[in-house]
């Protein structure tokens, strides 16, 4: 009973946290996407940024890869382009189904202006 809501503690290197913080102050990089590409929390990173900036964490910085930086740009651009494309694609679905359920209505209608059997 006593183990069942233990989390696992991970322990990160230094170099490990120097370049997640190195990485997340880059223009147009965001905490959030440097985060998420390391699977770290974003409070953590936040949190590494804080030490860093209050000398707690120090160390030699390891050389930036410009292509790294590069990517998360990119992966913030192409998220931003899929959620504009999943929110029309659904405003295009809505209109899809507003256009069928008029023609339904005014078929129906028409049908029951003509002349009757009875």
């Amino acid at each position: 009973m006593g183990k069942a809501g233990r989390r696992r503690v991970r322990s990160y290197s230094q170099e490990f946290k120097l370049r997640a913080v190195q990485l997340s102050q880059q223009p147009g990089v965001l905490v959030r996407d440097v985060a998420e590409s390391l699977c770290v929390h974003p409070f953590m990173l936040s949190r590494w940024r804080k030490q860093a900036r209050d000398g707690e964490l120090r160390g030699a910085l390891p050389a930036l890869d410009v292509k790294a930086v590069g990517e998360l740009q990119r992966l913030r651009e192409v998220e931003r382009e899929y959620k504009r494309l999943k929110m029309e694609h659904e405003l295009l679905k809505r209109a899809i189904r507003f256009a069928r359920e008029l023609r339904g209505t005014s078929s129906r209608s028409s049908r029951r202006t003509g002349a009757s059997s009875r």
